[in-house]
């Protein structure tokens, strides 16, 4: 065998600016830091981009190491389906995961829904995130983006009906959905779903703490409620349904495309709707998840619109309007 016919594996972190800064219920950040998995064989290279996150145990330099660790299995012949069994769900296997269908999809020459067979993505609109504050930082960082269709408005801490309120003023026509973080507690979630439904959002995710969400199969929901923090792939789907109305599939959580797309399958069957989200990171990142899209109720991938600067080559956005990725960009 020839050099040029063994898989090499490379991969570094990267590090993009924030446009402003972007806060939720556990903190704030300026900038995304991104792990990128290049593996090459034959001439073709197959790239894939992870966000560690914290709140799973995960840093950089771990999910560097993960991923590097790969390097000889995979010179020895590891491929995707094999990726499956030998690393578990997570954002390192989300990289490699994905590097692998890039390249799959470039020695093949054909894209990689084709290749799936998968339907193919269309433009679709994705939510754009206001980020946490007070009601009237929040009211004006809604007016400013009114004229998208759909907002997302991080929640979490007191005073969280009146957020909502501001931001329903600011952006009258806009379509909502409220993301929470785990911060709301079992006193006040009935009160703050309740002052969502009086300011017609459509879906709530993640109100209480992963492991602590029993009372969301108590009460009454009055607006349907996405588990995120509690659902990553889809052995964490068991007993799901009755707390929760829809599942927020995130690539970096379910470890990859390939799981992604099976957890979709499943939730669907289920009777869970589909939400597609992201973390903050490139249109590498929101690339492989837009083939989630055709089957998902919300779609949420507008990680590059919150950075200063998109990688060279990104993804096309016409306001909310995302496009399918060209072959160049990935798959």
């Amino acid at each position: 065998m020839t050099s040029s016919k063994v898989p090499t594996l490379e991969t570094r972190i990267e590090r993009w600016l924030i446009e402003g800064q972007f806060k939720i219920s556990r903190g704030a950040k300026t900038e995304a830091i991104t792990v990128m998995a290049e593996i090459s064989q034959g001439g073709h290279t197959g790239r894939g981009e992870c966000v560690p996150y914290p709140r799973y145990g995960e840093t950089p330099e771990a999910t560097l190491a993960t991923i590097l660790a790969m390097r000889e299995p995979i010179a020895r012949g590891l491929d995707r389906e094999a990726l499956q069994k030998a690393m578990p769900p997570g954002a390192a296997r989300n990289a490699l995961d994905c590097a692998f269908l890039d390249l799959q999809a470039k020695q093949s020459g054909r894209r990689v829904w084709e290749m799936l067979g998968r339907t193919a993505p269309r433009p679709c609109v994705t939510a754009y995130t206001i980020s946490l504050g007070s009601a009237e930082a929040m009211a004006e960082a809604a007016a400013r983006a009114a004229h998208r269709p759909l907002l997302k408005i991080k929640l979490g801490g007191d005073g969280d009906g009146a957020r909502i309120m501001a931001v329903r003023q600011a952006a009258p026509a806009c379509e909502l959905i409220v993301d929470a973080n785990e911060a709301w507690t079992s006193a006040n979630l009935e009160p703050n779903l309740a002052a969502c439904a009086r300011c017609g959002v459509s879906l709530v995710e993640q109100p209480l703490p992963a492991g602590a969400d029993a009372t969301l199969g108590q009460v009454k929901r009055p607006i349907a409620v996405c588990a995120d923090e509690s659902v990553h792939d889809r052995a964490s789907l068991k007993g799901l349904r009755e707390r929760y109305d829809a599942v927020n599939i995130k690539l970096d959580k379910t470890g990859g495309l390939t799981e992604a797309l099976a957890m979709v399958d499943t939730a669907k069957a289920e009777g869970f709707d589909i939400m597609v989200g992201c973390m903050v990171a490139t249109s590498l990142s929101m690339a492989p998840a837009l083939l989630l899209a055709p089957q998902a109720r919300f779609v949420d991938l507008d990680g590059p619109l919150l950075l200063a600067r998109d990688r060279d080559g990104g993804l096309r956005y016409d306001a909310s309007l995302v496009y399918p990725p060209e072959a160049s960009l990935w798959g």
